[in-house]
C-alpha cells in the first residue's frame, strides 16, 4: 500500500470548479444544488482505500453533525473504474449503506473533476466557504489505518469552527491516502506524488 499526499492544487481563496456528476443509481447532481448555505464539504474518496475505510463511520458521523450547521458534505469517486470495479456504483451503493453515508456519493467518470481540484488521493478533502471559495485542504486527522488512534475528524472539525467563526481560511497537514487511480494515459501531471 501506497501512501500518497496531497498535493493543493487549488490555492486557499480560489473558486471552486463547479460540476455536475451522477449517482450510482445515476441521477445527477450539481455542486451548485447540493452546497451548503454555510459551506460544503468535498471529499475525494473511493471504496477499497484502507484509508477511506479507516475513517468511513467518522465521516458519516462529521456529516451529521456538521449538516444542522448549514454545512453539507459530498462524496467523490474518481477511480478509473473498468480497472477498479469493486469502486464501480454497485459497490457503492454497498459502502455507502454499510457506513451511514447520507450525503451524496458520486462518480467522476472522466476524472476532470479530480484532475480541476488537483485532488490526488484517497481521501482528499477541500473545505469550502459559502461563496464557494476555498476554506482549508487538509487531513481529517492525523489517525492512520496502521496508527492504532481512532478516526475523530479534529483537524476537519477545527477548520469548520474557524469557517464558521468567519476566521481566514487555512491550509492544513496534507491528506494522505492511496493515490487515485488514473485511467492509463490520462495521469496528470502531479503524478505520481508520494513517498
Amino acid at each position: 500500500m501506497s501512501v500518497v499526499l496531497s498535493t493543493f492544487e487549488l490555492e486557499l481563496n480560489n473558486l471552486a470548479p463547479s460540476f455536475e456528476l451522477p449517482d450510482a443509481w445515476g441521477k445527477i447532481h450539481s455542486l451548485h444544488h447540493l452546497a451548503g448555505k454555510n459551506g460544503t464539504l468535498i471529499v475525494f474518496a473511493c471504496n477499497h482505500c484502507p484509508f477511506v475505510i479507516h475513517l468511513a463511520k467518522a465521516l458519516s458521523e462529521f456529516a451529521a453533525e456538521a449538516a444542522p450547521k448549514g454545512l453539507n458534505t459530498i462524496v467523490i469517486n474518481s477511480n478509473d473504474l473498468d480497472k477498479y470495479p469493486q469502486d464501480g456504483p454497485e459497490p457503492m451503493k454497498e459502502f455507502a449503506a454499510e457506513h451511514s453515508w447520507n450525503f451524496p456519493y458520486l462518480i467522476d467518470q472522466t476524472q476532470m473533476i479530480a484532475k480541476s481540484y488537483g485532488a490526488a488521493c484517497t481521501p482528499d478533502f477541500f473545505l469550502l466557504d459559502r461563496e464557494g471559495k476555498v476554506f482549508y485542504t487538509g487531513q481529517f486527522d492525523d489517525s492512520r489505518p496502521s496508527s492504532g488512534k481512532p478516526a475523530t475528524g479534529a483537524d476537519l472539525k477545527a477548520a469548520v469552527k474557524s469557517l464558521l467563526a468567519d476566521q481566514p481560511p487555512k491550509k492544513g497537514i496534507p491528506s494522505s491516502g492511496c493515490n487515485i487511480k488514473w485511467k492509463p494515459g490520462t495521469e496528470p501531471r502531479w503524478f505520481p506524488v508520494g513517498r
